[in-house]
């Protein structure tokens, strides 16, 4: 009963989460300013190869070296492969990166996962099977649309936009600490089983990894959008990749990837958050930056 209610909470938190970032970013941004950063092409054409071809050899190497199951070398490869995630604008807004990269980023590449991943995860993972219809509903309905409206309003209605964007920021916030809360009690025991096991290192391994590759690839542009990169990079497409585990009938790779997913959320938040201070003590101790 209580795993119901957790369960039902830890859903509706996460589509209020992210429609509410969606929204807000909308309110916030221009369609400009969110396809502006897409055409510095160096940065678009690394994004991808770190997302799509460095992080997924990581992951799959990570599985060949360390002596995991099954179900936990299938829950990191899952969350190598599948990129692009609605929580990237929000931990661009807590590192102080670029929001406006975070957004156009976040789109391109969970439009090429639903691409990359029927194609690449059969191959991978025998037995696999990619549910390109689910993943692309996700993005329609509640990244897209949302973000869609936001726009709209914020073009229509600028006064509109400019009095309900710092609402649904807020609400966003909220809902992503309720979603934490929700998931950590629901998983706990998951999680304290997975605790010395194989999983929990590779992922740590593949989160660090990511971030790395991600920041490195984007060596020459500016701090804001190297903040993006790297945890673009870092942060996968957790829908995706539980979508694709609960396919294999298997309800023990479900869980890994869901426990495996937790952890590397928590791991980018908490950084995203640490390195949002750190520039906000940096610019307080700099005269002429604006806080």
């Amino acid at each position: 009963m209580l795993n119901e209610v957790l369960t039902t909470i830890a859903s509706l938190a996460l589509n209020l989460f992210v429609i509410t970032s969606m929204l807000a970013m909308g309110m916030n941004l221009t369609v400009k300013q969110i396809l502006d950063p897409l055409r510095n092409v160096r940065l678009v054409v690394l994004a991808l190869v770190g997302n799509f071809i460095l992080v997924p050899a990581l992951a799959w190497g990570l599985t060949a070296v360390l002596p995991m199951g099954q179900p936990q070398a299938t829950a990191l490869i899952l969350l190598g492969t599948c990129a692009g995630a609605p929580f990237l604008p929000k931990l661009a807004q807590m590192s102080k990166g670029n929001l406006a990269l975070s957004v156009g980023l976040m789109v391109m590449l969970m439009v090429v996962t639903i691409f990359y991943a029927p194609l690449v995860l059969p191959v991978i993972l025998p037995g696999a099977q990619v549910d390109v219809a689910a993943i692309a509903q996700s993005l329609i309905l509640l990244m897209l649309l949302p973000l869609a409206i936001g726009l709209l309003v914020k073009w229509r209605y600028a006064e509109t936009a400019v009095s309900w964007q710092p609402h649904m920021s807020q609400a966003s916030t909220y809902s992503l600490l309720l979603l934490i809360a929700a998931s950590l009690l629901l998983q706990f025991r998951n999680i304290l089983g997975a605790i010395g096991s194989w999983l929990i290192l590779g992922t740590l391994i593949l989160t660090v990894g990511a971030l790395v590759i991600g920041y490195f690839l984007s060596a020459g542009s500016e701090a804001a959008d190297r903040k993006v990169a790297a945890l673009g990079t870092g942060q996968r497409n957790l829908s995706a990749a539980l979508v694709v585990g609960a396919s294999f009938g298997d309800s023990e790779t479900l869980v890994m990837t869901l426990v495996a997913s937790l952890i590397l959320a928590v791991i980018l938040i908490v950084m995203g958050g640490e390195i949002g201070k750190r520039e906000a003590v940096r610019s307080s101790s700099v005269p002429g930056i604006p806080q």
